[in-house]
């Protein structure tokens, strides 16, 4: 009898936001199928005798209540128990969320871990669209002076971004090099990746949604006014839209590469046709924004091709 538990690696019920928040969305899909939700923050994590032990608690969602969750029973879990564990903590990808990938490969072989924890380390966001460099706009990864002086020479208007941040948090629009800025940026987040700004971004980028190496869905997020930001959490709106030939084309190819590299479910984003070189696969949000605005229900997608 296998144990219909699903342990989500993540932030606390008491700083998620249940409308948009993709983790609530895929528990309160499988809560339906009878299975029980163990949730755990990544510093409650440890290895104890050899087993993989996680510090959390039981938890029930109901978007109906005024308080989507209720926590029905506090506990320490063996987490081989489990049959399904989702890593949906949110970057920066920094070294405790390394440790903790270390720690889950242990029990890979018991447990089906989402996305794979070997998968998440080796895939690094940014720099694995590296490979996909002809789809995108003019892009380099440094932290040399020099070269990024000359990448403003022959682009203009430059946009910055740490190379493990998340959200749109850090990213800054340069329309002239500014050493001293520059300097500093690099100091706080050594390697960025800079890349020609794309007007377009004012009409809003498109999110594809990827699940078992097929382009399942994609919204669109447009930026509020005055902001070159798209992501929802700098306020964005979410619109329907659908993939051209060409934005279907490389989504595809980029779907079956991840599910080579053991990567169930990504997030990947263009601009303008355009890919925009974040590659989301530590924890790809927007399936309920998804459910909102065309009822497609990506998280029934998602357990189902799982087998939950």
């Amino acid at each position: 009898m296998i144990n219909k538990i699903v342990a989500i690696q993540g932030n606390h019920p008491t700083i998620l936001n249940p409308k948009t928040d993709t983790s609530v969305f895929l528990a309160n899909e499988v809560q339906k199928k009878k299975y029980r939700i163990f949730f755990y923050d990544p510093k409650d994590l440890s290895i104890i005798n050899s087993k993989v032990i996680a510090k959390g608690f039981f938890v029930k969602f109901n978007y109906n209540n005024k308080k989507f969750y209720k926590i029905l029973k506090k506990q320490k879990l063996d987490l081989v128990k489990c049959r399904y564990i989702l890593i949906r903590q949110d970057p920066p990808f920094n070294l405790e969320y390394i440790s903790t990938t270390y720690m889950l490969e242990k029990i890979k072989k018991k447990v089906k871990i989402i996305n794979d924890p070997t998968s998440i380390r080796n895939v690094s966001e940014k720099l694995y669209s590296v490979k996909y460099q002809k789809f995108m706009p003019n892009t380099i990864f440094s932290q040399n002076i020099y070269e990024i002086k000359n990448f403003f020479k022959k682009n203009k208007y430059v946009i910055l971004k740490p190379i493990h941040s998340f959200s749109g948090n850090d990213i800054h629009l340069l329309s002239k090099f500014k050493l001293n800025f520059i300097n500093k940026f690099i100091r706080k987040h050594s390697f960025i990746m800079c890349q020609k700004y794309l007007p377009k971004i004012s009409k809003g980028d498109k999110r594809v949604f990827l699940i078992n190496g097929k382009v399942c869905g994609v919204i669109s997020r447009v930026p509020k006014k005055g902001s070159y930001l798209s992501n929802m959490s700098k306020g964005a709106l979410a619109k329907n839209t659908r993939l051209t030939t060409s934005e279907k084309r490389i989504s595809r190819i980029i779907a079956k590469d991840l599910k080579k590299e053991k990567i169930y479910f990504a997030g990947i984003d263009f601009i303008d046709q355009k890919l925009n070189g974040d590659i989301n696969v530590t924890s790809p949000t927007g399936l309920k924004t998804l459910f909102d605005i065309s009822k497609i229900n990506l998280a029934k997608t998602f357990w189902k091709d799982l087998k939950a």
